[in-house]
């Protein structure tokens, strides 16, 4: 007996030891840690950066060069000597000019070109790029809503695993009661070992039944820890209930449109459309010519700091090309599939997105409609039991009717847990495909939403 106490105490304190998590607290934790919502976002800023790289086509493009050069041949001779502003009449001279000494030359270059038109290639190129962060975003809002939707599945997994537990464990104390009471009306001679027998048989079942449901408890624990990102047997104590509540109302035809519009996959594809039209016009633009504006000034010297000339550049140039061999033709057909495709899979993903909200909403309704059958069983089973056993202690009812309500009991518990379960699941996955799952949506409160 003092081995019992110490072990519930000892249990005791251990859960008054461990960390409150509530379910909004425990999503929060998911999303700070979890890796793949720190490589979407990765991602995200890795795509901001190229909208930078892209606009750096409307700017010039600046560069530096040094170089030195010795040498002997007459025409580099001639002509630096020209540009270092060294040359004299006495260089005229057949001798020199033919056979001239070796000559230093030390160059400084600064060069700038800017395209003036590009047919609207960097235009298209920067749209394109925005295009992509906006894609990466989506992307990374569609992980951590499947994050979300992991841990809160994970967590209602959790407590009702543990509210089985109970359940199953206030199931186990009425047939110890029962049995107690049999043995007391068998020993009175009112009813014989048969009715303790069966009795035995099934409080040995629900023993056997509550070992699995302890099993599963610290299954369902270490599944929370592992999408929390946390080492699996670290302990919490999870403080959002499993309680029923009444989901808002909302037409069906409203849920589908807000999903297509906010839903990350259904913006994804159509900014897959809009990316493939950019691309489209940029394979385009390549039919068309480029001006680019190009400037020099250039600084040559015989020695690094003395005896140096200097003169500068300006040009405008225009590129057209003609003919490529058909490939610039083939990349603008490719391009025009891939805006085909592009739309296909736009509509599709409307489709489906559309059936996705179909299906919640209809999952929802049931699960809140299964709570209300299951409590109502719950009800009536508790009544079925309690006269039961005031008759079979009157010696009325038999064994058979006091174990088929014992069971009725536990079986109408056991379901409207999982109707609670599936109503909050239910809600979550709605949200979900709605595209509206968030840190701070209700479905994630502890108490009801819609109040």
């Amino acid at each position: 007996m003092k081995k019992a106490a110490v072990t519930l105490l000892c249990a005791a304190l251990q859960a008054l030891a461990q960390e409150p998590l509530s379910l909004a607290d425990a999503v929060r934790l998911a999303l700070r840690g979890n890796k793949s919502v720190e490589a979407a976002g990765a991602a995200a800023s890795a795509a901001q950066s190229r909208i930078t790289e892209a606009r750096g086509g409307f700017l010039p493009k600046i560069s530096y060069a040094e170089s030195w050069t010795r040498s002997d041949n007459p025409v580099f001779v001639f002509g630096s000597l020209l540009e270092q502003r060294q040359f004299a009449a006495g260089n005229f001279q057949l001798g020199p000019l033919n056979r001239p000494d070796f000559l230093n030359n030390f160059q400084s270059q600064i060069t700038a070109d800017q395209v003036l038109y590009s047919a609207g290639q960097t235009r298209q190129a920067v749209r394109s790029a925005e295009l992509n962060h906006e894609m990466a975003t989506e992307e990374g809002r569609r992980t951590q809503m499947e994050v979300m939707a992991g841990v809160i599945r994970a967590y209602c997994d959790s407590v009702l695993t543990a509210e089985q537990s109970a359940a199953t464990g206030q199931s186990l104390r009425s047939a110890q009661a029962d049995l107690e009471r049999a043995e007391s009306i068998r020993d009175a001679g009112m009813a014989t070992d048969v009715d303790v027998l069966s009795i035995r048989v099934h409080l040995a079942g629900v023993r056997e039944l509550q070992i699995r449901r302890e099993a599963d408890v610290e299954v369902a624990r270490a599944a929370l820890n592992d999408a929390l990102g946390l080492p699996l047997d670290t302990p919490h104590r999870l403080t959002t209930p499993l309680a029923a509540f009444e989901p808002a109302e909302a037409p069906a035809a409203s849920l589908e449109t807000s999903a297509v519009a906010q839903r990350p996959e259904a913006r994804e594809a159509k900014f897959m459309t809009s990316l493939a039209e950019s691309q489209a016009a940029e394979a385009r633009g390549k039919l068309r010519p480029q001006v680019v504006l190009h400037t020099a000034f250039e600084a040559d010297r015989q020695r690094f700091i003395t005896r140096a000339g200097d003169n500068w550049l300006v040009s405008i140039g225009m590129q057209w090309n003609l003919f490529n061999g058909f490939a610039d033709k083939a990349r603008i057909d490719e391009n025009r599939f891939a805006v085909a495709r592009a739309s296909a899979d736009a509509a599709r993903t409307d489709s489906a997105v559309r059936l996705q909200v179909r299906r919640a909403s209809a999952d929802l309704h049931s699960a809140t409609q299964r709570i209300e059958v299951a409590r109502a069983s719950v009800a009536e089973a508790e009544e079925s039991l309690r006269i039961t056993q005031n008759r079979y202690e009157a010696g009325i009812a038999n064994v058979t009717d006091l174990l088929r309500t014992e069971t009725a009991l536990l079986e109408a518990r056991t379901r409207q847990l999982a109707a609670v379960h599936d109503q909050r699941i239910a809600a979550a996955m709605l949200e979900l495909v709605s595209g509206t799952l968030t840190p701070d949506s209700a479905v994630l409160n502890e108490r009801n939403p819609s109040r």
